[in-house]
C-alpha cells in the first residue's frame, strides 16, 4: 500500500512550517517509503547519533538545517561529540578536527538539542516509558529502549535521527510494530555454571555471541535467574548491537515483554533453539581479545558510558589502591554522572587511584588515548569489538575486577577459573 500522511504531514512536506522542517519531512518520507510503511508514527522524543564528527557532511547537514531554520518538535538528547568538552586537553588528534568537532556541537545546540553528550540516555533523569515511540540513534541506546524501557524505536542512523527529531515523525516500521518484536530465537543458558550465571563478567561476552550469531534478528535468553539488572541487561544489549545490529532482545523474567518464554515467542515456535555452552563463550571471548603476552599500556572502561552502579562496583575496587605509572586508565560517562561521582566524592576516590574520567565522548571514538600505550583492557564487549580497528590497539576482554589489578599490577592479570570446564 503506499505512504498515506495525514493533512499536517502533508503541511510539512509542503513547506508550511518552513524549509528546514520541508528538508527534514522530505527525508522521513523517502525512509518510509523505502521501508514500505504505510503511515507515519507520533514520536514523544528523539536521542541524536549525528553530532558525531564523521567528516564534512556531517557538519554541512546540520549547518543546511540551521541555516534554513529548523527545530526539534519532541525533547531531543544528543550522544557523545568527539571530544570530551570539559576537558579538551583529553584530546590528542588533529586540531582542525577538534574545531569541527566543536562547530557541529553548536549547530546540534542551536537545532535545539539538549547538551547532554551521552551514549546513554537511559542513564538521564528523564526516558522513555513502556509502549512510547521514540526515534533513537546510536545502537546500545536503541538496544536498551527496545529491550529494557519497553519503548520502541526502529535503528535510526545519522540524519535520520534528526530529521525524526525535527518533525516529530517517524515511519510505522520495523521496531515500532508490534509483529517485528516477537523473538525468533532462543538461546538457553541453563546449562552454563552457577557462579557464571551470577557474574557479571558472563552478560558482555553472552551479548557478543548472540549478535554474531548469523540471522538473528530478535532473541530470547532463558535459563539466567529473573529479575537482572539493568547494568548487566546493558552490557549484553551493547555486545549485540555491536556484534550483529540486534535492536532488542529478551530475557526470560528480566525484560518487560518476557515474563514468560511463550510471550518472548508471541505463542509461536521458535526458529531455532540454541544450547549455550562454555566452549562458545570461550571462543567468542577469545575473538574479542586479540593481544597476546602481559603487556598492558591503557585500561578503558565506560562503553557505554558507566552507570552510578558500575561505579559503586569500580570505586571499592580502587579505593587505596594505585594505577601502575606505566598504564593509562581511563572510564567515560556521562556529565550527570559525572557530577553525582563529585557529590558522593568518589571522584576525588578514582583520581587519587590514577584514573581519569572521560565524559561527553567514548574512548574508541576519540584520540584520548596517548600514542604508543601499547596493548589495552576493558570489560565492555563494544570496546573490544571497535577499538582494534578505530584505534589500531590490540585488546584483551576482561572482567571489571581484573582489569583494576591488571592496572595496579602494570600487567594483564586474568583468572580463568569462572570460565573453565566443571
Amino acid at each position: 500500500m503506499p505512504l498515506h500522511l495525514t493533512a499536517e504531514d502533508q503541511q510539512l512536506l509542503d513547506g508550511g512550517s518552513g524549509p528546514g522542517a520541508q528538508m527534514a519531512m522530505r527525508i522521513v518520507v523517502r525512509l518510509a517509503e523505502a521501508l514500505e510503511a504505510e503511515q507515519l508514527l507520533t514520536i514523544s522524543g528523539a536521542h541524536v547519533d549525528s553530532c558525531l564528527y564523521h567528516g564534512p557532511s556531517t557538519l554541512a547537514f546540520a549547518e543546511r538545517l540551521l541555516a534554513l531554520g529548523a527545530s526539534v518538535k519532541v525533547p531531543t538528547t544528543l550522544n557523545v561529540s568527539s571530544l570530551d568538552l570539559l576537558h579538551p586537553d583529553l584530546f590528542t588528534g588533529d586540531p582542525k578536527e577538534a574545531e569541527q568537532s566543536r562547530l557541529l556541537t553548536e549547530c546540534y545546540k542551536g537545532l535545539g538539542g539538549q547538551p547532554t553528550w551521552t551514549c546513554a540516555p537511559y542513564q538521564l533523569n528523564e526516558r522513555p516509558g513502556f509502549g512510547q515511540h521514540v526515534a533513537w540513534a546510536e545502537s546500545n541506546a536503541i538496544v536498551f529502549a527496545n529491550s529494557v524501557l519497553g519503548a520502541r524505536t526502529d535503528r535510526y542512523g545519522d540524519f535520520i535521527d534528526i530529521c525524526a527529531a525535527i518533525t516529530g515523525r517517524a515511519p510505522a516500521a520495523g521496531l515500532h510494530l508490534q509483529e517485528n518484536r516477537r523473538a525468533r530465537r532462543v538461546f538457553d543458558v541453563s546449562g552454563l555454571p552457577s557462579a557464571l550465571l551470577d557474574s557479571d563478567w558472563l552478560f558482555p561476552v553472552l551479548g557478543a555471541l548472540v549478535g554474531a550469531t548469523p540471522g538473528v534478528q530478535v532473541p530470547v535468553v532463558t535459563g539466567v535467574p529473573g529479575g537482572q539488572p539493568e547494568h548487566r541487561l546493558k552490557s549484553l544489549g551493547a555486545a549485540a548491537a555491536s556484534s550483529g545490529g540486534i535492536g532488542m532482545f529478551h530475557m526470560v523474567g528480566s525484560t518487560p515483554e518476557a515474563p514468560t518464554l511463550s510471550e518472548a515467542l508471541g505463542g509461536v515456535d521458535p526458529l531455532e533453539v540454541t544450547q549455550v555452552s562454555l566452549a562458545d563463550l570461550n571462543e567468542t571471548r577469545a575473538s574479542l581479545s586479540t593481544a597476546t603476552g602481559l603487556s598492558l599500556g591503557s585500561v578503558c572502561l565506560g562503553t557505554p558510558h558507566y552507570s552510578l552502579d558500575e561505579f559503586a562496583v569500580l570505586v571499592p575496587l580502587l579505593s587505596g589502591r594505585q594505577v601502575h605509572p606505566s598504564v593509562n586508565f581511563l572510564v567515560s560517562t556521562g556529565r550527570g554522572i559525572y557530577h553525582e561521582l563529585q557529590l558522593r566524592g568518589w571522584l576525588g576516590t578514582l583520581e587519587a587511584a590514577g584514573v581519569t574520567v572521560v565524559v561527553d565522548t567514548c574512548t574508541y571514538l576519540s584520540p584520548a588515548l596517548s600514542g604508543g600505550t601499547g596493548p589495552a583492557m576493558t570489560d565492555s564487549a563494544k570496546w573490544a569489538y571497535y577499538a582494534p580497528s578505530n584505534l589500531g590497539v590490540e585488546v584483551t576482554l576482561a572482567s571489571t575486577a581484573e582489569c583494576v589489578n591488571s592496572a595496579i599490577n602494570g600487567v594483564v592479570t586474568v583468572d580463568e577459573s569462572l570460565w573453565a570446564n566443571g
